[in-house]
């Protein structure tokens, strides 16, 4: 799958797996940059899908073939998801969503803390790692202490993440990524400040997980949550957990269920196709690097996705800033980033651009992208912002087709009756 030496993507290759990419609007090809809210799916997702829902379908622990063979793609899921996030197969659960476990979770949590414990968020983080903490302030009396952005810098303010750890500090929740503005944070460093507080942590990789590397033992993280429909699998939530601590947690579960990690904290019959589709996204990334093992080869994946994503990147961000009105967000490509990014067009709500360009079948996302606060503190919480990410099928040509509706806005905005 790969060319020039082992060091970039075969992107024609790839894109001959998208049966999606074959889609035309008003008779021209469609560029998908709404990756950032949920990527397209290789072929090889959807057929093995298919394959369990045609051949396996069952429910589980039963003696007869195909919930046998359901137990079995269970297993093999979690392998893949343990190989994909650094992790054991026993710290891998699943559930509907990266929001539903992270409620479910912090409900758990949640009962083992009183009044006057503190819960560190950040302004930089989706909703789904501040709302479930928030919660635990009305339910339990717990404080949240939230870590400033600098709107400037597209960063949140260290210092006043080092500050912000006490005595009474319980949880770090913390973003890998920021959906909306594509910045990276050192998890790793913020893990760190956790664990020499004597604080768990909880780290959203939902945004991250599609563009580089992730290794949840490294990192040091208590928890960590991303979601394969952002990595071109199916819609379902993954929660990686230390394994003694999750048998530790008071989790609300049923009585009959399984007492063990993981699955004590999967609630009722899981979409077990979506699993299957979940490692089989997993193996079409592994497809895309180099090395013996799945795991080598999901390292080294993901360091290419991160190369050819920087590259359009800064493609995407050079050729904006040229453009009259369009203002940027964000850190640029210098800093640690995803390839995904927002800017405004001066005289437009972001939906009227995304509307403008979709016309030109070029498909954009527009909002705050349940950022609100991100989207609040940039000024931009009633007009939105207009959100462009690259993917692993992503082309230069397709950020052209981008810059070039962009320019064909403004400059029909400028025209004089």
């Amino acid at each position: 799958m790969m060319k020039g030496g082992g060091t970039v993507l075969d992107v024609k290759r790839i894109r001959r797996e998208f049966p999606a990419l074959k889609r035309k609007h008003h008779d021209l090809p469609v560029a998908y940059f709404d990756g950032p809210g949920g990527t397209q799916v290789p072929k090889a997702v959807v057929e093995a899908m298919t394959d369990y829902l045609y051949h396996h379908n069952a429910n589980t622990h039963w003696a007869y073939p195909t919930s046998i063979e359901t137990d079995a793609a269970l297993v093999a899921a979690r392998a893949a998801l343990a190989d994909f996030l650094g992790a054991r197969p026993d710290e891998i659960a699943f559930g509907a969503n990266m929001t539903t476990l992270t409620f479910h979770l912090g409900r758990a949590l949640g009962r083992r803390w009183a009044p006057g414990d503190e819960i560190i968020v950040t302004e930089l983080d989706h909703h789904a790692n501040i709302a479930p903490w928030q919660a635990l302030s009305r339910e339990r009396g717990v404080t949240i202490r939230t870590v400033p952005l600098d709107p400037a810098r597209g960063e949140l303010v260290w210092s006043e993440l080092e500050a912000a750890f006490t005595p009474r500090t319980r949880l770090l929740a913390i973003g890998a990524a920021s959906n909306a503005l594509g910045t990276i944070t050192d998890v790793e460093a913020a893990v760190g400040l956790a664990r020499a507080s004597g604080a768990l942590s909880f780290v959203d990789a939902v945004h991250y997980a599609a563009h580089g590397p992730l290794d949840f033992q490294r990192i040091g993280a208590d928890f960590l949550a991303c979601s394969p429909y952002k990595f071109y699998g199916p819609h379902l939530g993954v929660l990686c957990a230390r394994k003694e601590l999750l048998e530790s947690l008071d989790v609300p579960k049923l009585e009959p269920a399984p007492d063990s990690a993981p699955e004590r904290i999967e609630t009722g019959t899981l979409s077990h196709e979506a699993i299957v589709g979940a490692r089989a996204a997993v193996d079409f990334l592994a497809s895309l690097g180099a090395g013996t093992t799945r795991r080598e080869r999901l390292l080294d994946a993901g360091q290419r996705l991160h190369l050819e994503g920087s590259a359009l990147l800064k493609r995407l961000w050079n050729g904006l800033r040229r453009i009259k009105g369009v203002q940027l967000y964000g850190p640029p490509p210098t800093r640690p980033r995803t390839p995904t990014l927002s800017f405004s067009v001066a005289g437009f709500t972001a939906e009227a651009v995304a509307r403008f360009l979709a016309d030109r079948a070029v498909f954009v996302s527009h909002g705050d992208f349940y950022a609100a606060t991100v989207a609040r503190r940039l000024g931009r919480e009633s007009e939105g912002l207009v959100r462009a990410g690259c993917a692993c099928y992503t082309t230069p040509r397709e950020v052209n087709r981008l810059l070039a509706g962009v320019k064909e806005l403004v400059a029909a905005a400028t025209i004089t009756p």
